[in-house]
């Protein structure tokens, strides 16, 4: 059975998600970029077999990264096999993109058993809650910004129960930015996948 990976960028040291508009997030923005970092994300996105994300973040990047020609992630995202789960959602232009409107739990598990390579779950916010509520995520990766941020969104809010994790590895870039790998303990001993660092 494949790996869910939820790949979170821009999180403070506070545990504040970025949004457009704040000040937190013109800062990610920004910070110069390491290429290490860069390198390994391209690394991840390249081996995943598919993207999957909410209906919000979904019609945020299908607007950018079509034509974002300069940007190191557009090539790999434009090409990629990419699903919303949306139930609201009637279509989705972006190439290769499908819609799925079925109950998540149970969809997610049909990705999860069929095909090889990673899943790669880019947001947005509610869409990353409701994988954690339902326990579908079998790897976090977090890029820490150093920065307390204050205000603002954070990924466990509504998290119901507590979720004891396991640190795969953390890796300092020259930015100043700390990426940190973490598994559910209860099914990290048999994680496997290309994540492994």
């Amino acid at each position: 059975m494949r790996n869910v990976i939820m790949r979170i960028f821009d999180y403070s040291a506070d545990g504040v998600i970025s949004e457009e508009g704040t000040e937190f997030f013109q800062y990610c923005r920004d910070l110069p970029d390491d290429p290490e970092q860069l390198e390994r994300t391209r690394s991840l996105y390249q081996h995943a077999d598919v993207h999957i994300m909410g209906r919000v973040h979904y019609q945020g990047i299908a607007q950018y990264f079509p034509t974002a020609a300069d940007h190191p992630y557009a090539e790999i995202l434009n090409a990629a096999r990419k699903i919303v789960f949306s139930s609201t959602l009637r279509s989705a232009d972006w190439t290769n993109s499908t819609i799925n409107s079925g109950d998540l739990a149970a969809e997610i598990r049909k990705l999860k058993e069929a095909g090889t390579g990673d899943i790669v779950a880019h947001g947005g916010v509610s869409f990353w809650r409701s994988l954690m509520r339902l326990d579908l995520v079998d790897e976090y990766r977090i890029t820490v910004f150093p920065c307390l941020a204050g205000k603002g969104r954070r990924l466990s809010d509504d998290l119901e129960k507590m979720c004891p994790l396991e640190l795969a590895s953390s890796i300092a870039y020259s930015n100043g930015t700390l990426e940190q790998t973490y598994r559910p303990q209860h099914r990290a001993s048999g994680a496997t996948g290309q994540s492994a660092a």
